[in-house]
């Protein structure tokens, strides 16, 4: 329950994020019609869900891709965090 709960935080803070990143949050509905270019990992200690988007936003722009769905979260001492690129 909680890995949601920050999940979805991430896709919140990707809305609501000034950036200049161009690659956004998807829904798993709305990866269904994407074409996947793969995936992409970050790991971090003492950060937070914002800063977490930030480098898996950062990571799918230099691959490519417009999109991108967080697939796992793992969050303590050190976040991890993955997540399917798109296009």
């Amino acid at each position: 329950m909680k890995r949601n709960i920050i999940i979805a935080t991430l896709g919140l803070a990707s809305l609501l994020s000034f950036g200049a990143s161009a690659a956004t949050v998807v829904s798993a509905d709305q990866a269904q019609n994407m074409q996947s270019l793969g995936s992409v990992s970050v790991s971090q200690t003492a950060s937070s869900p914002m800063s977490i988007r930030e480098q898996l936003s950062a990571k799918a722009d230099q691959a490519g891709a417009s999109s991108y769905r967080v697939t796992e979260l793992q969050e303590g001492d050190t976040w991890h965090a993955t997540a399917e690129l798109y296009k």
